[in-house]
């Protein structure tokens, strides 16, 4: 009875700590975002290369993928010119922090259903019937942390998204990652703007948060 008590104390000492951690690395973060919020701080705010789309909703995702996410267009192993000469900017420790407060902002009044409530279309169902082995079967629950969160998100961006997972041998565009390319290849972009459509119309964490430019 001791020992587990002393366990379940260790515990709540461990995680109690983890959280101040979390809220002290957003709180830096929040001061190390001007670089951020002029696109993804504006809601419905569109890049133009290498199409017109909607700038990702980023609020709302784990942190472990935003910091994914940075980390690869700082290696170029996401190439975006404008994303690359952001990243290229940070430090792991600004990373992280940027990670921390995006993945605290904006969170929804309740909890996302846990299933489905709209049927995954049949016309595309054999598409995404492997995406829910790591995106969640609500595609709001990944498997891992650095895996995003796509229920919700705008349906121009994923279109954008799986057509880069697509592009080889550009030195400007695209995305290196084994596994996504072999699933958004045999892929045409028809079939792809309707999964992306399916996707955005589900209820989701993911949130563009207005915020004022200048703190």
């Amino acid at each position: 009875m001791t020992r587990t008590l002393t366990l379940l104390l260790a515990l709540a000492g461990f995680f109690s700590t983890a959280q101040a951690q979390d809220a002290q690395a957003a709180q830096r973060g929040s001061t190390k975002v001007q670089m951020c919020i002029g696109c993804h701080g504006i809601v419905g705010y569109q890049a133009d290369f290498p199409q017109v789309y909607k700038v990702p909703k980023i609020a709302g995702q784990d942190a472990r993928y935003i910091v994914s996410a940075l980390t690869a267009y700082r290696s170029g192993d996401r190439k975006f010119p404008t994303m690359r000469s952001i990243a290229a900017s940070l430090s792991d420790q600004d990373i992280a922090d940027i990670a921390a407060y995006y993945s605290t902002l904006g969170k929804p009044d309740g909890p996302v259903p846990a299933a489905l409530e709209t049927p995954v279309p049949d016309k595309i169902r054999n598409a995404v019937t492997t995406c829910v082995a790591c995106h969640g079967v609500n595609f709001s629950t990944p498997t891992d942390g650095t895996i995003p969160r796509l229920a919700g998100q705008y349906p121009d961006y994923l279109a954008a998204a799986l057509k880069s997972y697509k592009v080889e041998n550009n030195p400007h565009y695209g995305r290196a990652n084994a596994v996504m390319g072999a699933m958004a290849k045999p892929l045409n972009d028809e079939t792809i703007g309707e999964i992306a459509g399916y996707l955005a119309s589900l209820p989701g964490e993911l949130r563009t948060v207005p915020q004022p430019k200048f703190k």
